[in-house]
């Protein structure tokens, strides 16, 4: 029915192993520094994940217990913090668990937590095994709801790459965000590990047949009606996608906590102008982006900072 699977037979099993995987003990270390009382744990991702690096911001999923209190989420933040003499830097997400699940499952409008978590991630920091297990099920849920769509949008039959590739193209073109051509190729490449092998897991729990073809190539079994629903169902959050991913963003730009110390932070890195962060910038960093951009374009153009 399927290509030879991973040796760790199901995509629960598989979910579980990868969040396990090893991250830096100083990214642990700021993971539960970073968690708040109510949180269940703390996922890592992004680029850091896969290289090993502390340099550059730390990417961060706080998942808390109880009720979502706010309706367009995550809350995002930006932390610093210094651990044995090693200078981290952080944005982090919050949300609650239940919300994530529920946005993995594709139970809400949300495209970005199912495209964001079908790609590795680690369980940097839980609370308990129980709270680590029902985190691991919702990622897990992820990977379905992605790999469903993906086979939506895909051939008839194909290999998983080709799957794979139709969906980030679909999703990256939904959000409200500009991505080189050939950033699906760059994701695939980067993670061949994490993807090898993943999708015929994922459609199993799903509860999807397949056929195995010559080579690596999949057959999926998906009867026209499915398929229509599927696609009415993508549609639908494919046409609210970027106004929903704008007032994510008018949100981030009055509620983004310590949002002035990170773009301090970014505009010396890219433009080698130090930005002093005042209290009054800090308390309105919208109002202050004039002011602080007239200020680096003083410097670069009296040529005291070149890039």
């Amino acid at each position: 029915m399927s290509e030879d699977l991973d040796s760790s037979g199901t995509l629960a099993a598989r979910i579980a192993t990868a969040l396990e995987r090893p991250v830096e003990l100083a990214v642990r270390a700021f993971a539960e520094r970073l968690a708040p009382v109510d949180a269940l744990g703390v996922l890592f991702y992004g680029s850091n994940l896969r290289t090993g690096s502390l340099e550059g911001v730390l990417d961060f999923y706080v998942l808390t217990q109880g009720p979502q209190h706010e309706k367009i989420w995550p809350r995002v933040s930006y932390h610093e913090w210094t651990c044995d003499g090693v200078p981290l830097r952080a944005k982090v997400a919050t949300m609650a668990l239940e919300t994530f699940r529920a946005a993995a499952s594709g139970e809400l409008l949300d495209t970005t937590i199912w495209a964001r978590f079908v790609q590795p991630c680690a369980l940097a920091w839980e609370r308990d095994a129980q709270a680590g297990a029902a985190i691991a099920d919702a990622v897990a849920q992820a990977a379905c709801t992605a790999a469903r769509l993906a086979v939506a949008l895909g051939p008839a039959s194909g290999t998983p790459d080709d799957y794979w590739r139709a969906l980030f193209r679909a999703t990256y073109a939904a959000e409200f965000r500009v991505e080189k051509a050939g950033r699906e190729d760059s994701i695939l490449a980067a993670n061949r590990d994490h993807f090898d092998g993943l999708l015929p897991l994922a459609l199993i729990a799903g509860g999807m047949d397949f056929a195995r073809g010559s080579g690596s190539t999949i057959r999926p079994d998906m009867p026209p009606t499915n398929r229509a629903r599927l696609l009415g169902w993508w549609k639908h959050r494919q046409r609210l996608g970027k106004p929903y991913n704008v007032l994510r963003l008018l949100k981030a730009s009055t509620t983004f906590d310590g949002a002035a110390r990170y773009a301090a932070w970014k505009i010396e890195r890219h433009t080698g102008v130090p930005v002093a962060v005042t209290p009054w910038r800090e308390r309105h960093p919208v109002l202050a982006a004039p002011g602080v951009l007239w200020q680096v374009w003083r410097q670069r153009k009296a040529g005291d900072h070149p890039a």
